[in-house]
């Protein structure tokens, strides 16, 4: 029986060296946080944080993008034609001999033949005379510019724009508040599974002072063997339930450092105890606040998205209003028969004027999209009333949690404080003669199944607390 109490302790030695290698890597990287730190460091380096601080950003370049469009639009083209064979215009019989000369002088070519056209009228041109006016080469060079002086379209836009800012913001927001809540809950299962580590050394530490009576009573013929293998299976199981409580120890770590988006093979250790958790603070005091809902970031996000749904309607009726905008042009024409000389002359043109764009028949277009955008905007007003009623249910089902979890607790804690009274007088009697060992036993097993109870009691009431400043928007 020493031989199986020396495994036991060498298996201990082994499981608390693994989980030293687990929780305390050989890194560089160490280091010593609190929640509020562990938050902070969420809040800086978890990847959807990140994300939803990116999308800000995003926003930011449409506001822009947005407001570009009100400004003037210029443009530049450039062009060069080669005509490979120029096209034709038919000049009826009814031009004279002398239009014929002035043809011949400019050296207009016939567009069939290529030759230049006669200085009269050729015989048997009865049906006309076909003749290309286009050279050779040609080339442009243009600058156009569009400037918005009124479109409906484009202020509501305008509008949108800086709402769908609004809208990145509060998703962000709402990121970093469930980075707070998966963190807390990450680092309070941390404190738990090092106090139920703590509870289950203290009792492998009284079994094990027991075990060493009840071996020298068994030796001296005061016990039976069976006494003595009752306690054995007590203490097998203890061990057992220690190693697998380290292991789900290291496992919990690593899942805090995923929560704040911290690498794996970092080192972290925690500085704060649960005797730092308050959990007494006083449910009457929100209960007071009957516009709690406005807190919670998920109303103002569907308030959000009710704001985006009117400004689509406002657009969608802005199409019946007509658009205004500037317009001017000014281009460079270069026209020759010969390449070399096609940049020599140039033939300028400058335009400026308005545009007007009136809206009058669209085949019931517009009329359908305005109702389809009135439909959205209903849509939205029944899911943000419908979403004030899911939070107030949220709220009450986590105060109820809250509440009962306390109380649950509480009687955990009274359980286990009455379940070492009622060991302490069990081994007593025992050692006075007036008890069994099969009610030492059975305190020793009442003892731990109030351990174990009062460690979830502890993790339900901890994240319950979590849940109702959650419901009632008090994380921010």
């Amino acid at each position: 029986m020493r031989k199986f109490i020396i495994a036991g302790a060498l298996l201990l030695g082994l499981a608390v060296k693994s989980y030293a290698q687990q929780a305390s890597p050989d890194t560089s990287h160490v280091h010593n946080f609190s929640l509020a730190e562990c938050i902070s460091y969420a809040y800086q380096h978890q990847d959807s944080v990140l994300n939803a601080g990116l999308d800000i950003k995003n926003a930011e370049y449409k506001v822009k993008e947005t407001t570009g469009q009100g400004l003037p639009q210029i443009s530049g083209t450039a062009s060069f034609q080669d005509y490979l064979k120029t096209p034709s215009i038919i000049f009826p019989n009814f031009i004279s001999d002398p239009v014929y000369g002035i043809l011949h002088a400019e050296n207009v070519k016939n567009s069939v033949t290529g030759n230049v056209i006669p200085g009269q009228a050729p015989a048997g041109t009865a049906a006309g005379q076909s003749v290309s006016l286009y050279q050779t080469y040609n080339a442009n060079l243009g600058l156009t510019l569009n400037q918005i002086i009124f479109s409906g379209s484009y202020l509501v836009g305008l509008k949108a724009s800086k709402t769908y800012k609004e809208l990145s913001q509060r998703m962000y927001t709402r990121s970093k508040i469930e980075a707070n809540v998966n963190v807390t809950k990450a680092y309070y299962q941390v404190l738990v599974s090092g106090e139920q580590i703590k509870l289950l050394d203290a009792n492998i530490n009284q079994l094990k002072q027991q075990f060493d009576q009840t071996v020298q009573e068994n030796k001296q013929g005061f016990v039976e063997k069976i006494d003595v293998d009752r306690i054995t299976v007590q203490y097998n199981n203890l061990v057992t339930n220690r190693e697998n409580t380290l292991r789900l120890l290291a496992l919990n770590a690593q899942l805090l450092k995923f929560q704040m988006g911290m690498p794996i093979e970092d080192s972290l250790a925690l500085k704060d105890k649960l005797p730092d958790v308050d959990l007494n603070n006083n449910v009457a005091n929100i209960l007071t606040d009957t516009t709690f809902y406005h807190n919670r970031i998920e109303y103002g996000l569907s308030e959000t998205s009710l704001k985006l749904n009117e400004l689509q309607l406002k657009s969608t009726k802005s199409n019946y209003l007509p658009s205004l905008s500037a317009i001017g042009s000014t281009a460079l024409t270069y026209q020759d028969n010969s390449f070399s000389q096609l940049f020599s002359t140039s033939y300028p043109a400058t335009y400026v004027g308005l545009s007007l764009n009136v809206p009058i028949f669209s085949g019931g277009q517009r009329l359908n999209q305005v109702r389809e955008s009135k439909i959205a905007v209903m849509k939205s007003e029944n899911d943000l009333y419908n979403l004030k009623n899911a939070i107030n249910l949220q709220a009450s089902s986590a105060r109820v949690n809250y509440i009962n979890g306390l109380q649950t607790l509480n009687n955990q804690r009274q359980n286990q404080t009455l379940a070492q009274e009622v060991l302490k007088v069990a081994k007593i009697k025992y050692q006075q003669g007036v008890g069994s060992s099969i009610e030492v036993t059975q305190a020793e097993t009442d003892l731990v199944n109030a351990d174990n109870s009062y460690i979830q009691g502890l993790y339900d009431a901890l994240v319950s607390k979590v849940d109702l400043d959650k419901a009632y928007g008090l994380i921010q």
